[in-house]
C-alpha cells in the first residue's frame, strides 16, 4: 500500500495548472512499476519519492512521462514537495533532492497559514545550439505559423537548466493561442536538434495584466507529451534566455517575472521565475509556484 497524490501545480484552483502524480513511498518499485503508474495516470510527469542514498541530499525523486523517464521536472518537483509538506506537516525550510539523473537541486517550502508554495533552484543555465534557417523554417511549419509570426528578439535556441527546451518567441498572443502543431514533425526535429521540448512564448501581454511578462505553450511529443499545461523546466530556461540575450532588462544582473501558460488547454497556471547573474557569467535560475491537492488515495498495485 503506497500513498498516491494528484497535485495541480502552479495554481491554487483545483483542475487548473499542471497535474502531477506523486507516489510518496516508492521504495521497492521497479522502473517498470513506475512507468506503468505513470502511463496509467497519463499526466505529463509522475514523481516517485525514494529515500536518500547519500549524505549530500535529503530525498531522491524519479520522474516519468507516460513513455519514458526524464532527468528532472519543474511542476512535478513542486507537486512532490507540496504533497510531502501536506502529508507530513513539514514546516517552512530547505532541502536537497537528488533526481534519477543524479542532479541535486535545492528545494524550498514556504508556508503561510494554509498556503504552501514550493520553490526550486534549477541547474545553471546552459546554452545549446541555435537552430539554423532551415530548421527554423521547419519548426514554424510544424507549429503552423508563418515566418512573419516570429519575433525579432533573439535566436531560436536550445537552452537547459536541467532538461532542455527549444525556445521560440512569437509576436502575438493570438498566434500562440491558435497553434495547432504537427506532432510527427516536431518529433523528427527533436531528434535532429537534441531537445525534446518546444517552448513557444510571447511578450504580447494585455495592458490589464501588468503582473505578467510572458505567455506560453510547450509541446514535447517525442517523449509522449502532446502539450504540457504549465512547464517549470520551460520557464527556467526562458528566464536565462531573456537575460543572456539582453531581451529584457536585468538591473544589477537580476530578473524576476511571472509567466502564464496553459490557457489554451483550459488549465491556466503561473510560474514565478528569478534569474541571478554571477560574476563568472553563470546564470542561476529559480522558480516558485503554488499547488493544490486534486486527490489523495492508496495505490494498491
Amino acid at each position: 500500500m503506497r500513498t498516491l497524490y494528484q497535485v495541480d501545480s502552479f495554481t491554487r484552483a483545483p483542475f487548473t495548472g499542471n497535474p502531477a502524480g506523486v507516489v510518496l513511498d516508492a521504495e521497492g518499485m521497479t522502473e517498470g512499476d513506475m512507468l506503468a503508474v505513470a502511463r496509467e495516470l497519463n499526466n505529463s510527469e509522475t514523481a516517485f519519492v525514494l529515500p536518500a542514498d547519500g549524505a549530500d541530499h535529503d530525498v531522491r525523486v524519479r520522474f516519468f512521462t507516460p513513455t519514458t523517464e526524464v532527468p528532472t521536472c519543474g511542476h512535478a518537483t513542486v507537486g512532490t514537495h507540496f504533497a510531502r509538506a501536506v502529508e507530513y506537516g513539514l514546516p517552512s525550510g530547505e532541502l536537497v533532492q537528488k533526481t534519477g539523473s543524479g542532479l541535486r537541486q535545492r528545494v524550498e517550502i514556504h508556508r503561510d497559514g494554509d498556503r504552501v508554495r514550493i520553490g526550486m533552484r534549477q541547474g545553471a543555465a546552459e546554452f545549446g545550439p541555435e537552430l539554423d534557417g532551415t530548421q527554423v523554417d521547419r519548426l514554424l511549419r510544424a507549429l503552423g505559423v508563418a515566418a512573419g509570426d516570429l519575433a525579432d528578439g533573439g535566436p531560436v535556441q536550445v537552452v537547459s537548466t536541467g532538461h532542455s527546451k527549444v525556445l521560440v518567441e512569437l509576436r502575438a498572443r493570438a498566434v500562440v493561442d491558435g497553434l495547432r502543431p504537427d506532432p510527427a514533425a516536431l518529433t523528427a526535429l527533436s531528434r535532429e536538434v537534441g531537445s525534446n521540448g518546444f517552448f513557444v512564448f510571447t511578450r504580447d501581454i494585455a495592458a490589464a495584466e501588468p503582473e505578467l511578462l510572458t505567455w506560453a505553450r510547450m509541446f514535447a511529443p517525442a517523449i509522449g507529451i502532446t502539450e504540457d499545461p504549465v512547464t517549470g523546466n520551460g520557464h527556467g530556461p526562458l528566464g536565462a534566455y531573456l537575460v543572456h540575450h539582453g531581451i529584457v532588462p536585468a538591473p544589477d544582473g537580476t530578473l524576476a517575472f511571472t509567466g502564464r501558460q496553459g490557457v489554451a488547454m483550459g488549465r491556466p497556471g503561473e510560474v514565478a521565475v528569478r534569474v541571478e547573474a554571477q560574476h563568472d557569467g553563470t546564470l542561476l535560475v529559480s522558480i516558485q509556484g503554488d499547488a493544490v491537492t486534486a486527490f489523495r488515495t492508496r495505490l494498491d498495485a
